[in-house]
């Protein structure tokens, strides 16, 4: 137990905290710096109905959220798709952070998740941007790469989703995404589970889907027709920008 004039370390007030800092200090400091100050009041709000729903972990982080709605505008992304969306968090600042005629495809096997963020996307303004479908995504993926039409349509997705299928996505989604545009694909250093020893104390779905993550990284390292960037922010993220 900590004694009178000790130091106590500053725990992360997040709900589903999942930034890779050593420092929950730092991060502390990122949020109330850099973040919140900016944080749209929707954006705000969402965050907090989410934090009360007991999967809060899937939630985007906010650090997340702002770095990707910067990204969208830097560049100039218009037509969008999500893959996994839970309640919001990342699809309200695609949708904010995109111009008037903007549209975001979203796809969750969960409608119930995301109607739990749907009024205050609705009171944000920006529902009409988004085209909501639930149901497995493969299936509509297939259909869609199926259609020549679509080839190359997409400027950015995101991909926040099952992760034992993200080898299967990338294969459809190149086709779908245009060259030059962008794919982020979300949790790549998967709460720092990639260089744990083996006999690592890891929570069941941690240790589970953890070598899909690995494979992951190892097949986008090597791609030839995608640039990549792994970042390490929230539980990592890595951009794949479509070269040919």
């Amino acid at each position: 137990m900590a004694t009178t004039g000790e130091a106590q370390p500053i725990k992360h007030q997040e709900s589903g905290h999942k930034s890779l800092l050593q420092s929950d200090a730092l991060y502390q400091y990122i949020l109330e710096t850099s973040v919140y100050p900016r944080e749209p009041e929707s954006m705000k709000e969402l965050r907090e109905v989410t934090a009360k729903h007991p999967w809060n972990l899937m939630a985007t982080s906010p650090d997340e959220g702002q770095f990707l709605s910067l990204l969208l505008k830097l560049i100039n992304a218009k037509n969008t798709m999500e893959i996994g969306v839970y309640t919001g968090y990342s699809l309200l600042s695609t949708a904010l952070a995109l111009p008037e005629d903007g549209k975001i495809l979203a796809l969750d096997i969960n409608r119930e998740n995301y109607e739990i963020g749907l009024p205050v996307i609705e009171k944000a303004g920006v529902a009409h941007k988004i085209d909501f479908r639930a149901g497995p995504a493969l299936p509509l993926l297939d259909e869609m790469v199926n259609d020549v039409k679509l080839h190359g349509s997409f400027d950015f997705i995101f991909v926040d989703a099952d992760k034992d299928n993200y080898l299967n996505y990338h294969k459809r989604l190149l086709d779908l995404v245009k060259i030059g545009g962008v794919i982020g694909y979300d949790n790549t250093l998967w709460s720092g589970s990639l260089v744990a020893p083996p006999d690592a104390p890891l929570k069941k779905y941690v240790r589970y889907y953890r070598d899909f993550v690995l494979e992951l990284n190892k097949a986008l390292a090597v791609d030839p027709r995608v640039e990549i960037c792994q970042l390490p922010v929230a539980d990592g993220i890595t951009l794949c920008r479509r070269i040919s």
